[in-house]
Order: structure tokens, then C-alpha cells, then sequence
């Protein structure tokens, strides 16, 4: 068993404070990128890393890290997430990460525990993309993933012109790009994250040890009929679009649950034109968004929809590709780390892959990278009732400590 563990006392806190940063009073909070209520938050940061002796800077992006120095001129172990939400998001998502950090760097002061490395603590700018598209935004830019001057032109979606190069430069975290994580002051890098479903509780197991992000496809298909009236029209003679939609949705469904029992799917948006009750539909579209950790079973995916015909029902067919993202793999050995930690603590565990997608996905192809999942109740997440109990998220804190003082004392 380990010797080193987290403060309860001061975590609960932690998580108690941070909400009541665009608290919706309904026990959830809407905390968009760089408006008041994120910036409130990013100062409480602010203010209790310093309180600690961390150094703080902030990036070109907005990125704001807090670190306190090692024993040796090495590079830097890195952990954080994000502040930012969605509307009417929880208390947990992203944050949890931050507060996890915080609290492993305090630990770490207050207890004097003996390290080599610099660890910093950290906060992803604009990550959830509620207001500013898209998400993962500010560390898309700094791992490559995103052109930044497109970046800073995203218009925000409630205010037209508000750009999001506008809102940075009001916040006052406009910083220097030589702060940027980056290969050269950073050696590692982790981050802590509410699994967002409902694996973990089902199974009554403590940690999800991530050993990386889903691939996934998402797809649009269209369907193009002919409009007529309800009620003079002949079912012989229809070219209903939303009839055809609906039987390829449940071909789709009857196909797909065929395959691996670990693939997931959705049709989340759905449209009908011209969404009159008195008037037969003649375009109707929809999405199919599938995602699985073996690029075989998307593959096996992909042939599915190809034998989809380019007429169902007297409608004409066509779907083309939205977006995508190939299977992201964490660092084999961080992963096997983070499963020590949980087996030292005495911990329940399981390896498992992320279906959301995290800030860790893109930082993965610049540092050495893994995630540690703790559980979320009855699966909430991105609403007001998700909640992870102050005992598990202790849990996840004190294999996040484990954790970043094994990789220590590994790392040169």
C-alpha cells in the first residue's frame, strides 16, 4: 500500500467551491469558455496555487498552468483539464481534472513529499466548444490539431461578430506562446476525467484505467421524396422520405447489432422537410454517429452503410461523411502505471477506452500521455444531475498521486 494519500476534507471543498461558478441552482452549472463565471473560476485557481508557492503562467491560447518546482532541472509532469462547460452541464465534467490536480500539488507541498520533477497543474481553455466551435479548442492549436488564426475567428453562437479572439483578449489570459506545453519544458502528461457513462458504477468498480480514445465515424444521410398532400394521396403512390429514413435507421440498428458488443451508435439529429403534419415529407435527414476502439469493427461499420441502396421506398438515398477520428492509444506503460496505483490502493479496476473525446487524445502525439476514469452515477453527465461521491473522486486523486510520483521517479 502506498504511504502518500489526498486530503478529503480539502477536495470536498474544492468541488463545493468551483460550483458555485455559474451555479444554475439546480445542483448543475453553465460555465461557458472566458465568460465572468470562468474567469471567476480561473481566479480561484489562481489564487489557491499561489497560496501553495506554484508559479503561474498562461498561454496564447489562454491556457493557464500553475507549477511547483523539483529537486532536479528536469522537465515538467503535467495534469489538468478544463473549467469550461455546456449549458446546463455538472460539476464534474473537466473540472474534476483540474481539482484533482490542484489537490495532488497541495498534497505534495503540505506534505513535503520528496519529488525530481517540476508538476504542474493545468487549465485547458475552451474544451467543451459550447459557445466557441469547436471542442478541444485550445489544445487542438497547441498539438497541431487546428490552424489558430481560424481558431480565433470562431463566432460566438449567441452573439454574432462576438469572435472568440474578442472574448481572450477581454479575459486578460492572453499570455505568451512560449508557455505553450510543449516537448521541451514538458516531459508527461495526465489527466483525471468522470468516465461520463455507466460502466463503472454497474460493475462496482472504483478506477477506470483508460488505455485510450474510441475511434468513431460520423455520418449524415439524406433522403429526397415527393411532397403531396396528407389526405388526397394514395400510400401506392407516396414517395414518403421520412418512411424511407425510418426503415434505413432500422436497418441500420438491426445490422449494426450484429457486430462487437463494445460498439456504440447513434442517431442524435434528425430533420424533416417541410415539417407540416397535413404534408408528406420529401427530405428528411439524419445522423449516425459510431464509435468502437478496433478499426476493423468501424470498418465493418463503414460496409454496412455502403450497402445502404441509392433507393429505399421510391426515395432517392445519399449520405456523406461529417467527420471522424482514428482510435487514439494512450502510452503503454503510463497506462500500466495508473493499474499499479489502483492495485496498490487496493482499488477495483478495469482497462477500458474513452467514448467522449479529451483534451488527452491530441496531447497523446506530443508528450507521453493517459487518462485515469473515475465513476459517474447512473452514467449522467453533460446535465445538472451528474455526480461522482467525494469518496470515489478521493480515490481517483490518490491514484493520480501514485501516479505522478511513480512516472518520477521513472522519467529522467
Amino acid at each position: 500500500m502506498t504511504s502518500y494519500v489526498c486530503n478529503y476534507e480539502r477536495l470536498e471543498d474544492k468541488i463545493q467551491t468551483f460550483s458555485k461558478f455559474g451555479d444554475t441552482g439546480k445542483g448543475g452549472v453553465t460555465r461557458f469558455s472566458l465568460s465572468e463565471d470562468a474567469i471567476m473560476a480561473r481566479k480561484e485557481f489562481e489564487c489557491r496555487m499561489t497560496a501553495i508557492g506554484a508559479s503561474l503562467e498562461f498561454d496564447d491560447m489562454g491556457n493557464l498552468y500553475a507549477t511547483i518546482p523539483g529537486s532536479e532541472d528536469l522537465k515538467r509532469i503535467a495534469s489538468g483539464s478544463h473549467l469550461d462547460s455546456v449549458r446546463q452541464g455538472g460539476n464534474y465534467d473537466g473540472v474534476l481534472g483540474v481539482l484533482t490536480a490542484m489537490e495532488v500539488l497541495e498534497t505534495i507541498v503540505l506534505e513535503k513529499i520528496p519529488h525530481r520533477h517540476p508538476f504542474t497543474a493545468m487549465v485547458w481553455t475552451n474544451e467543451e466548444g459550447a459557445r466557441f466551435e469547436p471542442a478541444m479548442m485550445s489544445s487542438g492549436v497547441i498539438c497541431g490539431k487546428f490552424d489558430k488564426e481560424k481558431m480565433l475567428q470562431s463566432e460566438a453562437k449567441d452573439q454574432p461578430g462576438y469572435r472568440f479572439q474578442d472574448a481572450l483578449k477581454a479575459s486578460g489570459y492572453e499570455g505568451s506562446k512560449d508557455n505553450r506545453l510543449s516537448t521541451e519544458q514538458y516531459r508527461a502528461f495526465l489527466e483525471l476525467h468522470i468516465e461520463q457513462g455507466p460502466v463503472l458504477v454497474s460493475e462496482g468498480l472504483a478506477i477506470g484505467v483508460v488505455e485510450g480514445v474510441c475511434g468513431m465515424i460520423n455520418f449524415e444521410f439524406t433522403f429526397r421524396g415527393q411532397a403531396g398532400h396528407a389526405g388526397t394521396t394514395p400510400m401506392k403512390y407516396r414517395r414518403d422520405a421520412l418512411y424511407a429514413a425510418t426503415k434505413t435507421i432500422l436497418y441500420l440498428h438491426e445490422k449494426l447489432d450484429e457486430l462487437d458488443e463494445k460498439l456504440v451508435y447513434t442517431t442524435g439529429k434528425i430533420s424533416a422537410h417541410p415539417n407540416i403534419h397535413t404534408i408528406i415529407p420529401d427530405e428528411v435527414k439524419f445522423t449516425l454517429d459510431a464509435r468502437h476502439q478496433d478499426p476493423e469493427v468501424i470498418k465493418q461499420v463503414l460496409a454496412i452503410i455502403h450497402q445502404i441502396p441509392e433507393e429505399v421506398e421510391k426515395c432517392q438515398v445519399s449520405y456523406q461523411e461529417a467527420w471522424s477520428r482514428k482510435t487514439v492509444t494512450f502510452t503503454p506503460s503510463f497506462v500500466d502505471v495508473v493499474e499499479q496505483a489502483a492495485k496498490d490502493f487496493g482499488y477495483s479496476y478495469k482497462r477500458m477506452y474513452s467514448g467522449p473525446g479529451h483534451d488527452a487524445q491530441f496531447v497523446v502525439d506530443m508528450l507521453e500521455t493517459t487518462m485515469i476514469f473515475v465513476p459517474s452515477v447512473d452514467g449522467h453527465s453533460h446535465c445538472e444531475l451528474e455526480f461522482t461521491p467525494v469518496e470515489d473522486c478521493l480515490k481517483g486523486c490518490n491514484v493520480m498521486l501514485q501516479t505522478f510520483l511513480t512516472l518520477d521517479e521513472k522519467l529522467d
